[in-house]
């Protein structure tokens, strides 16, 4: 188990995920990590290491591969087919296929025992999706039927959030939201957190409304936020809430928290991003396996300039060294 590696899904090839790739491969020997490939296309990723000018050298590798293959100072590319003739591209639905096969390629590698778990460099939603109101999350999720099972915990050691809902309209989200979801969330990461990071977490859980009050008869706090925390309590699980979220942010060193809960995306996210900027990963909670990917977009605005964070992909790469995978 020790001495299986973990792979990369290339991602969106249209996006930052081959340049933040080649930084986290240049700066692989400033911190410590498991063996590493990436699944993708030799030849697309032969294309932007010219274009963005990199002096590494890429080594294709396929299925019957073993760890010796990947102790070499060239990077593995564990080769997905893809004609793009260009190095980078308007992103557009046309990489769908090649994206979905790259992501069942870690999928199955898992499965027979060739990787540990996967990070996924970044997706555009919008293309890649259309018209479903879903990520990643719930698409592996489907995949491994475990759907309604999975949980998206974006993660730092000094505080992680976790949304109840996530790609949804915010129209839906009060009438998505039930004790049901609240509990099943909490124990789930609550878990993960004993077996993985040997840690029992403190949690914080927001309300939904503004200062936690509404002016109508029925109450998202009262009639379902609070009798989550009740039961929660009652099992054990180290919680307080509802908080009102305008000041969560403020408090949760003081009071020594260790995941804030929200009740829908942005209530947590926007604000963690600010505090931790690109110090964060996503972590799948759920699944079969470990999935990981970077806390951050394609950016679609910076493709090609060598601007481009590594940071939150070389968090990703650390953290499966840094669990308990027995």
């Amino acid at each position: 188990m020790e001495n299986k590696p973990i792979s990369i899904v290339a991602g969106e090839p249209n996006s930052i995920s081959s340049e933040i790739i080649f930084k986290s491969w240049i700066d692989r020997k400033k911190y410590v990590h498991k063996p590493f490939f990436i699944i993708g296309s030799f030849n697309l990723l032969s294309l932007q290491k010219k274009k963005l000018k990199y002096k590494i050298k890429l080594k294709k590798i396929g299925i019957n591969f073993n760890i010796k293959d990947l102790d070499s100072n060239e990077l593995p590319i564990y080769n997905v087919d893809y004609d793009q003739k260009k190095p980078f591209e308007k992103i557009s639905s046309k990489s769908n296929k090649y994206i979905f096969k790259c992501i069942d390629e870690a999928i199955n590698l898992i499965k027979i025992k060739k990787s540990l778990g996967f990070i996924n460099c970044p997706v555009a939603k919008e293309s890649l999706f259309k018209k479903k109101h879903q990520g990643i999350t719930e698409y592996l999720a489907n995949k491994s039927k475990k759907k309604g099972n999975e949980v998206m915990l974006i993660y730092n050691k000094e505080l992680s959030v976790s949304p109840i809902t996530t790609h949804i309209p915010l129209k839906h989200v009060s009438s998505r939201i039930n004790q049901k979801q609240i509990i099943k969330n909490i124990n789930v990461i609550n878990e993960f957190y004993k077996k993985y990071l040997k840690k029992k977490p403190k949690f914080a859980v927001l309300g939904l409304n503004p200062h936690n009050f509404s002016s109508s008869k029925y109450s998202e706090e009262k009639y379902i936020i609070k009798k989550a925390i009740t039961k929660l309590k009652r099992n054990k699980i180290k919680i307080d809430g509802p908080v009102a979220s305008d000041s969560s942010f403020t408090i949760y060193k003081k009071y020594k928290f260790d995941v804030m809960i929200g009740m829908y995306h942005d209530q947590v996210l926007t604000p963690f991003k600010t505090i931790f900027n690109f110090n964060a990963i996503n972590i799948t909670l759920g699944l079969p396996y470990i999935r990981i990917s970077p806390d951050h977009g394609v950016g679609a605005n910076i493709v090609g300039k060598k601007t481009a964070n590594q940071k939150s992909l070389i968090e990703s790469i650390k953290f499966f060294n840094n669990i308990n995978l027995k």
